[in-house]
């Protein structure tokens, strides 16, 4: 079970997940004011969600993030997801958590991100049903987070062993497939060398191999259809020096 932290001393990072614009009628016109909601953790199991409002857009993200810090929870994670399914449901919000294997990343939306991205989860399934408020959507995450409980704390209140679990199953069969050497050198792609044999492999100006005519190398050397095949000149006997034609005389 999630447990609420009494010390916040820790490193926190903060996320704005809405900010909304409300205007209150006066006398003398209306008034504005704007509403931020702010998710606040530690990227290692801490994350709370807090709610501030204020005249301008800092005020309000601060004193959000100050409510924040005062929610901070504590929530059970398992090798960067989520140890079994769990369901949250706030008021018209209802959402799904699924764990996933290594590499799967966080698949959800913009609000509930937020949360479990704050919460340090990085592989995880999601489905949202129902409204799609962001207040209630983040709450329902919020709930649905602090239902999650380790196998161990299952196996105590049973009174019974638990063996290894399909979530544990899937992250061990995940890093299986996982690069393991990734200081290493990257395997270089293969050369493409379709058509460089016949000149239509790209290159020369972008034309498929092929000149500005349209013609390759090999019907640039063949005539014409009509023209007769050109022919040699006969080479032009080099003409002796005047000193080896006195000499021979």
């Amino acid at each position: 079970m999630a447990e609420f932290l009494e010390d916040a001393s820790k490193t926190l990072e903060s996320t704005t997940v809405y900010l909304w614009r409300n205007a209150k009628v006066v006398k003398g016109g209306r008034r504005f004011s704007l509403s931020a909601l702010v998710v606040v953790g530690d990227r290692q199991g801490s994350v709370g969600v807090g709610y501030g409002k204020a005249a301008g857009a800092p005020a309000a993200i601060e004193k959000a993030q100050k409510n924040a810090r005062k929610n901070l929870s504590k929530v059970v994670l398992k090798d960067g997801t989520i140890p079994h399914e769990v369901t949250g449901k706030f008021c018209a919000s209802k959402i799904k958590l699924i764990p996933a294997a290594p590499g799967t990343g966080v698949k959800a939306g913009a609000s509930v991100r937020a949360v479990l991205e704050m919460a340090g989860v990085k592989d995880c399934l999601t489905k949202s049903l129902g409204s799609a408020n962001q207040k209630n959507l983040v709450k329902a995450t919020m709930l649905s987070l602090l239902q999650l409980q380790s196998k161990e704390t299952i196996a105590s209140l049973r009174g019974v062993e638990v063996g290894d679990t399909h979530v544990e199953e899937m992250i061990a069969s995940g890093i299986r497939y996982m690069p393991q050497n990734s200081g290493s050198e990257k395997a270089k792609a293969p050369v493409n060398k379709v058509g460089q044999k016949n000149g239509k492999g790209g290159g020369n100006r972008g034309r498929g191999g092929r000149g500005r005519g349209g013609r390759d190398e090999a019907q640039a050397a063949a005539p014409a259809a009509g023209e007769a095949p050109a022919t040699e000149a006969p080479a032009a006997e080099a003409k002796p020096a005047e000193g080896e034609a006195k000499s021979a005389e």
